[in-house]
């Protein structure tokens, strides 16, 4: 196919020269001596209708090129579509994917540590233009509005909004009157991200909280993985954490190494307006992290995260008293290789690839017990753990040295069943050993 098109344009291109050549010996005419007799009027005239025609004549040449370029065109589209060498166009190359403009929220509150927030946005961020930084502020707090405010005067791509409503939301219920924080955070959540996408019309956002420090790479994780949220409909978030991220579970060797999970991890990710345009209408009252985690509410579609977390937390002070960040976010290991991930194949993303893959891996794999894995020092790469129910699931998380609690039935970083990490130097498939449907909401 290939060799006849080349073939085709081949002899387009010398008819066109030829037809080019043979008009324009057609239309010059050779100079004659002009007769002293011929008026001023009559040499206009012939001088008019030579232009007139060499218009006529440059007009077609044009339309004939650009038919040739036409062709051109579909021939490229369809090697690339065509794919002769077997290997998927790289979501990077498509046509339909420009250079998008990605902005980052922050979203603040009472805390004047945004400053060490923003200074890393601002230190790492390689362009204005694609990244304008946006930091919705909450609870009213003036130390806090003036550190943002320092950023906002000397940097016009940096901007701040206000939470408009301040007002106490009403509880009834003593247990409730605890957790108002999380009603609050919710309120924020919904006002912010409706004002970037239905006041600013922006397509996309990344959201950030003003705890979080980021990688050296946190905006080229997002810029090479923006493509994998538009082609695949499977997919409604990036994320750029990775709850199972501490340093005895995930492979350091591999920082280009990504995954699909079916639990939504949070701090620091990403979202497109079309799917926030299906969420906004039901978005909960309070703790939406955990509603997003329920797959009835985001329609059975799964995230993006990475093997290496590419944030940390540092906000021990925080509506959940420190509590989580004592027992597990201190221990996450953050990013510090720079990965270009815009030049990086990430076909293998794709829900049809990577279930595929998935499926023959597991199925290849020799099994061991979790107190086997602890053990063992053999050369095997990889291995699996099976689990049969809730209780045998996190009796081997927690000796693998995983997270072992449920969110409406999905494990931590969870996908189809399985979770996968990195232990004693193997990669170890956590998995369910029976014919994984959907995830059961009575686990946890």
């Amino acid at each position: 196919m290939r060799v006849n098109l080349r073939k085709l344009i081949l002899a387009i291109s010398i008819a066109l020269f030829l037809w080019l050549l043979i008009s324009y010996s057609s239309v010059i005419e050779v100079p004659r001596a002009i007769s002293r007799r011929a008026s001023a009027i009559e040499i206009k005239n012939k001088i008019y209708n030579l232009e007139k025609q060499m218009e006529e004549q440059l007009a077609d040449s044009n339309l004939l090129l650009q038919k040739v370029k036409q062709q051109i065109k579909k021939e490229d589209d369809i090697l690339e579509d065509g794919n002769e060498g077997g290997e998927e166009k790289d979501i990077h190359s498509s046509q339909n994917v420009r250079t998008p403009v990605l902005p980052v929220l922050v979203i603040a509150c009472d805390r004047i540590t945004v400053k060490r927030c923003l200074n890393n946005l601002v230190k790492f961020r390689p362009s204005k233009e694609t990244f304008p930084i946006i930091v919705s502020q909450d609870c009213g707090h003036k130390p806090t509005y003036q550190v943002i405010k320092s950023f906002t005067a000397v940097d016009p791509s940096i901007t701040i909004i206000q939470q408009p409503d301040l007002s106490e939301i009403a509880l009834s219920k003593a247990s409730e009157l605890k957790l108002k924080g999380y009603y609050k955070i919710a309120r924020h959540f919904k006002f912010a991200l409706s004002y970037v996408f239905e006041t600013l019309g922006h397509e996309a956002v990344i959201i950030v909280e003003d705890d979080l420090d980021i990688s050296p790479d946190f905006f080229e994780y997002f810029l090479g993985t923006y493509p994998l949220l538009v082609k695949d409909s499977s997919l409604w978030c990036i994320s750029a954490w990775n709850d199972n991220g501490k340093k005895d579970v995930i492979d350091i060797s591999h920082p280009e190494l990504l995954h699909r999970t079916d639990f939504f991890p949070g701090l620091g990710w990403m979202l497109r307006k079309e799917f926030w345009m299906k969420l906004a209408p039901k978005w909960p009252a309070a703790f939406f992290d955990d509603w997003l985690r329920n797959p009835e509410n985001i329609e059975g579609k799964s995230c993006i995260r990475p093997e290496i977390s590419r944030t940390y937390s540092f906000g021990k002070v925080g509506v959940s008293k420190g509590l989580f960040f004592d027992l597990h976010l201190r221990n996450i290991q953050l990013n510090q290789e720079f990965v270009e991930f815009t030049k990086l194949n990430l076909t293998y993303l794709l829900k049809e690839n990577y279930d595929a893959q998935l499926s023959r891996t597991i199925s290849s794999l020799p099994e061991m017990t979790a107190v086997e894995v602890m053990a063992s020092f053999e050369s095997a790469k990889a291995v699996k753990v099976s689990y049969y129910n809730a209780k045998s699931y996190q009796m081997a998380a927690k000796k693998l040295g995983l997270m072992d609690d449920f969110r409406s039935g999905v494990p931590r970083t969870a996908y189809r069943g399985v979770v996968s990490c990195f232990v004693r130097g193997k990669r170890v498939y956590l998995t369910p050993d029976f014919q994984w449907i959907k995830y059961d909401r009575k686990w946890g």
